[in-house]
């Protein structure tokens, strides 16, 4: 069992080395940890920081392309270098390391394929009320959103099992902690949260500038989610309420037109009608959008099977099992044949080799071809 523990960076000379010394050499049940580091345009000394620490892996992008982007890369990179669990912690340090541990306990027990950790939010210090408060909202809308029940859904310390990272997709270029949970949700993986310690603040956050873009961002963020997973019932709630006005609007001018008191109400039908087409087409948009979900998951199962063909390479082991096969039958066949012409027997054994690594980098072309 292989564990790997990425870290976004941006930045993070000052705190990279905190963050790498307090996280876990070793854990029950786990045989190996490696650590990776994403650089996301750092223009400090990120990168040689985590050189001379010992990191396994770097991603390095030359420009910054966001948080959402880095995660990506880190979880695609841990697929390829054969993580079967990904844990994803912060650079500054904000969470506890040795609750890592209690992140992957679930994952190793069956119990969960994703797994968040739930901040002590109301006893962090340098959280302010509004901030607190906020979190707990988001938490809440999230909840409802991916029918989850997650307390700390903008919470980054989290662990994905091999199965849940290759399922994961992240479309916005914001974040990705809130993506990923109702995506989780909505496809029914098996998502838990466990308690998790923090440590003092080391520097300010740099996720968001303001309460208020934090606030924007994360509602943005949390629609086009349900836009994503549920657009019929999305636009049909939001169809029905012009629909709604409209058509009360046009009982109203209905109820003056048969009292004989029409004059001077021309405008409310023509408000009328138009919020009820408004309302229609809306819901006709919705119907068009569930749909072409119904493509995405297509899509998404397609990239499922694409990335278990590139990282777990299980066609390439059986193609090799077959082709050692091969060589071994091959050999015997020629022992065979120079003990009937009473001859002696050569080591084939180096022609064996050169016959696999042959027909190994045949194939290797067939693929790239």
């Amino acid at each position: 069992m292989k564990l790997i523990i990425q870290i976004p960076c941006l930045n993070e000379a000052d705190t990279l080395e905190i963050a790498l010394n307090d996280l876990p050499k070793h854990i029950d049940g786990i045989d190996e940890i490696e650590y990776l580091i994403i650089d996301d345009g750092s223009t400090d000394k990120t990168i040689e920081v985590a050189m001379n620490w010992g990191v396994h892996h770097v991603v390095s992008f030359t420009r910054n392309k966001g948080l959402a982007k880095g995660f990506m890369a880190g979880i695609e990179a841990c697929l390829s270098y054969g993580a079967d669990i990904i844990v994803n912690t912060d650079a500054d340090n904000q969470y506890c390391g040795e609750d890592i541990e209690k992140l992957v306990r679930p994952i190793l027990e069956g119990k969960a394929d994703i797994v968040i950790g739930e901040r002590p939010i109301d006893e962090t210090p340098h959280f302010s009320w509004l901030k607190k408060k906020l979190q707990h909202f988001g938490s809440w809308v999230v909840r409802k959103a991916s029918k989850t029940g997650i307390p700390d859904a903008p919470s980054g310390f989290r662990a994905f099992s091999r199965e849940a990272a290759m399922h994961i997709n992240v479309v916005n270029e914001y974040t990705y902690t809130l993506e990923t949970i109702v995506q989780a949700g909505r496809n029914k993986m098996a998502i838990t949260s466990v308690p998790v310690r923090t440590n003092p603040e080391l520097r300010k956050s740099r996720l968001f500038s303001s309460m208020a873009g934090y606030v924007k961002k994360s509602m943005l963020t949390i629609l086009r989610a349900l836009l994503m997973y549920r657009p019929l019932a999305v636009l049909t709630v939001l169809g029905i309420i012009p629909f709604l006005i409209g058509t009360g609007i046009g009982i109203r001018f209905l109820f003056f037109w048969f009292n004989g008191r029409n004059a001077g109400h021309v405008q409310s039908l023509i408000l009328a009608c138009t919020l009820i087409i408004l309302g229609f087409v809306t819901f006709v948009i919705g119907m068009l959008a569930d749909v072409m979900s119904a493509n995405r998951k297509l899509i998404e199962d397609v990239q499922y099977h694409v990335r278990k063909l590139t990282y777990d390479n299980t066609d390439m082991k059986v193609w090799q099992e077959a082709a050692q096969a091969k060589v071994e039958e091959v050999r015997e066949e020629e022992i065979k044949a120079v003990r009937e012409d009473g001859g002696f027997v050569k080591d084939l054994s180096a022609d064996a080799s050169h016959s696999s690594h042959t027909s190994h980098d045949s194939h290797k072309k067939k693929e790239d071809q």
